[in-house]
């Protein structure tokens, strides 16, 4: 097993140009008569490496609770998954699950965020009403009429989905679902961290952690800079396994999920209703099941075509498929007809990928064999949602050895190292 640390050498480096290579190592260990870096017990000081919104949380709450922290992001804040996902929040849909005490404890720490941080007017936050609707396209959904569609209307379909919507059914109310504009959201965060509670934003790429005698010492950027931290946190999503260490332990791989954002002409009369369609093409085959969220900035953001894909060295090398594109805008037109063209500019055409675990089940907790270092990933397509809950976990575990908030055992990424024991 590669977990525990081997010193064939004083000191192992690590090539600069590793990102050309298949399975970079991600640590560098000095043996105990190398210099380490300098490090301030008070407050502690924790390198975060990672700027989407398990990152900025984790960053929050470490610096709110006393922590010297430094942010590092390899390209901008949010802009991978965080800055293109949905931003749908729901209190009790994960309940059953591995994940349901993280998702309850989180969706309630969004509601006090929002009310410290005025999140209705500064990222979007508000309840709403979540509705499962069942959609059938026409060969000519282009041409919609309301009164084609309003023999058809029943239960609680609001009035701006005049398209041929049936089978309504309310799956969640405004005391158990939400939403927030997920880059907003990060970002405000970031900036109450940086601003009231001293945090540090660095943007480059982490190049490997530095050990010693087993410790963690911090981190070595790409350009050469070092950053000394007693605790590293890796909230990297689905470029976790971009370094051997973790990749060893456990593999996170990637969902590529497409999007569209509207504007519609008319914002005032799209309610706040999110939908969860099943939506039957024209021309047949399986069901779609994408999902329509209408957000306090007047946007209308429609998301769905998910699959498997690849992750690139650069976040900003994702791009979407124009065939998934496209299927996204025949869905808008068919839901409403303030969302087809002319009547809604299309604001944004984009990718993410979601970070996704071997066991469907988030990896949170302290790396096995190197004391000090972290990892936070694995949340899927509810990464936003969870986010402050992970956020402030993670930050009991650095600061006080345990969380008290939820209950990581679950998430602890010593599972995999027990299951390649056996």
């Amino acid at each position: 097993m590669l977990l525990t640390p081997v010193l064939p050498f004083p000191f192992i480096s690590v090539p600069r140009n590793f990102q050309n290579l298949k399975s970079p190592s991600f640590f560098l260990i000095r043996s105990s008569s190398s210099p380490s870096m300098d490090t301030n017990p008070q407050p502690k000081k924790v390198a975060v490496c990672g700027g989407g919104v398990i990152g900025v949380c984790t960053a929050y709450f470490l610096s709110k609770n006393g922590a010297s922290v430094t942010l590092i992001e390899q390209s901008s804040v949010a802009c991978a998954a965080s800055g293109k996902a949905g931003g749908f929040l729901a209190l009790d849909w994960c309940d059953g699950g591995p994940v349901a005490s993280l998702a309850r404890a989180s969706f309630n720490l969004h509601r006090s965020l929002a009310q410290e941080l005025n999140g209705s007017e500064s990222y979007g936050y508000r309840p709403l009403t979540t509705l499962s609707v069942s959609v059938t396209e026409s060969s000519s959904s282009s041409s919609l009429s309301s009164s084609s569609s309003s023999s058809i209307r029943t239960g609680p379909i609001p009035s701006w989905v005049d398209g041929p919507a049936k089978s309504p059914r309310t799956i969640g109310s405004t005391d158990s679902t939400a939403q927030v504009h997920p880059e907003m959201f990060t970002k405000t965060l970031l900036s109450k961290a940086m601003e009231d509670y001293g945090v540090e934003l660095v943007i480059g790429k982490v190049e490997r952690v530095e050990m010693a005698e087993g410790k963690t010492r911090g981190v070595v950027l790409e350009d050469g800079r070092e950053i000394g931290a007693e605790a590293v946190v890796l909230a990297l999503g689905p470029w976790s396994k971009r370094f051997s260490v973790l990749g060893s332990l456990f593999r996170v791989y990637g969902i590529k999920a497409h999007s569209i954002v509207l504007e519609p002409k008319e914002a005032n009369k799209i309610t706040p209703h999110a939908l969860f369609l099943t939506y039957y093409p024209a021309q047949g085959g399986k069901p779609m099941d994408p999902e329509v969220y209408p957000r306090a900035t007047g946007e209308v953001y429609i998301c769905g075509m998910s699959a498997q894909a690849e992750v690139p060295d650069d976040p900003e090398q994702i791009t979407p498929v124009p065939e998934s594109i496209n299927a996204l805008k025949r869905v808008a037109t068919t839901v409403s007809s303030h969302l087809v063209e002319g009547e809604a500019a299309v604001k944004a055409e984009q990718a993410c990928i979601l970070p996704c675990s071997e066991d469907d089940v988030p990896i949170i907790g302290e790396v096995p064999g190197f004391k000090g270092c972290y990892v936070a990933t694995g949340h899927s397509c509810w990464g936003i949602l969870n986010g402050p809950a992970t956020g402030a976990a993670m930050a009991e575990l650095v600061l006080d050895g345990h969380a008290s908030i939820v209950d990581l055992s679950r998430f602890d990424p010593g599972r995999f190292a027990s299951a390649l024991k056996k």
